[in-house]
């Protein structure tokens, strides 16, 4: 992958892979699920070319990293904890953070946690939410899209997964990662990837069958439980950030979103972004980019235009 780099970081507890390129000020990449190091290949490199040191890790639990046993060791105070440690791996004070989906949720879990370590945040997908202290998270998914929202059927461990060992990771990832449709993810009981149901169509031009293969290869080594993981201690995790119930996030921040993503379009997210609840919120939030026509994975869907929303804002600084 025209010289990006690969090695295996000591990390809070943890052996931590990492792919990394170029030289100069430190651009932490933080992918989500179902995803890898792999899904910032173009960033990596289009960093790299502008005088950035990028760095990719899996995260904590996916591919080549360490993955504990319990959903209780993928909180959000482990796996910034394990940032921070990589951060202070890397010899920076201070990172630009890029973060997407999972990945992004954790870039505002760590601002709000160490703004001292953030120079800016550009974050892809999800916005920020602010904690309610009234309703554990779980439990207000089930009462607002029913048992069947993604996240609540990824709750129970091993269901998920033998759902997936009998559909096969290679068609399970093909459907997710070139999904486009809005609105809030469901899997039914039946058939949940919709995979016999729907007739199969071509990969799109921007996601290749080496690609699907690299994902597919890497998830039948590891299987699935580890990113899982992150969804199961979502309840815990609200637990665990009582002490910032209300607290704003304060590092400059840009928020990119395709029109078609299915956070975005999920009932409540576009109004609470659109509506200046989010600048409330975030009142270091510089910038919000609407992608036209762009669905959830947008850094490899648009890598192009993404390089240069990053690029453009991060040299600010």
């Amino acid at each position: 992958m025209e010289g990006i780099e690969h090695r295996m970081v000591s990390v809070n507890g943890i052996k931590m892979h990492v792919a990394e390129k170029g030289q100069g000020p430190v651009v932490l990449f933080l992918h989500g699920f179902p995803e890898l190091w792999y899904t910032w290949r173009h960033q990596i490199i289009a960093m790299a070319s502008h005088g950035y040191h990028a760095v990719a890790p899996d995260l904590r639990g996916y591919s080549d990293s360490e993955a504990p046993a319990s959903f209780t060791s993928y909180t959000c105070l482990h796996v910034v904890g394990d940032l921070i440690a990589l951060i202070d791996c890397l010899g920076a004070d201070k990172v630009f953070l890029v973060g997407h989906d999972w990945g992004a949720q954790i870039g505002w879990y760590m601002c709000l946690f160490r703004p001292d370590r953030v120079k800016a945040y550009v974050s892809l997908t999800v916005p920020f939410r602010p904690r309610n202290p009234k309703i554990r998270p779980i439990e207000g998914m089930r009462a607002f899209f029913g048992d069947d929202y993604y996240m609540c059927r990824f709750q129970k461990p091993g269901e998920i997964e033998a759902e997936i060992a009998r559909l096969g990771s290679k068609e399970v990832l093909k459907r997710i990662l070139t999904d486009r449709k809005p609105g809030p993810p469901c899997l039914p009981k039946e058939n949940p990837f919709g995979i016999k149901a729907i007739p199969p169509s071509p990969l799109p031009s921007w996601f290749s069958e080496e690609d699907l293969n690299y994902y597919a290869r890497k998830y039948d080594e590891k299987g699935f439980t580890g990113g899982l993981n992150y969804y199961r201690a979502l309840d815990l995790n609200w637990e665990l950030t009582a002490p910032w119930t209300g607290e704003q996030v304060r590092v400059p921040v840009k928020f990119v979103v395709g029109d078609l993503d299915m956070v975005y379009t999920t009932p409540g997210v576009k109004e609470y972004v659109d509506s200046g609840a989010f600048k409330k919120d975030v009142p270091c939030l510089e910038d919000i980019v609407i992608i036209e026509g762009a669905g959830h994975f947008i850094n490899q869907e648009k890598a192009e235009e993404i390089n240069n929303y990053i690029v453009d804002f991060i040299r600010k600084f």
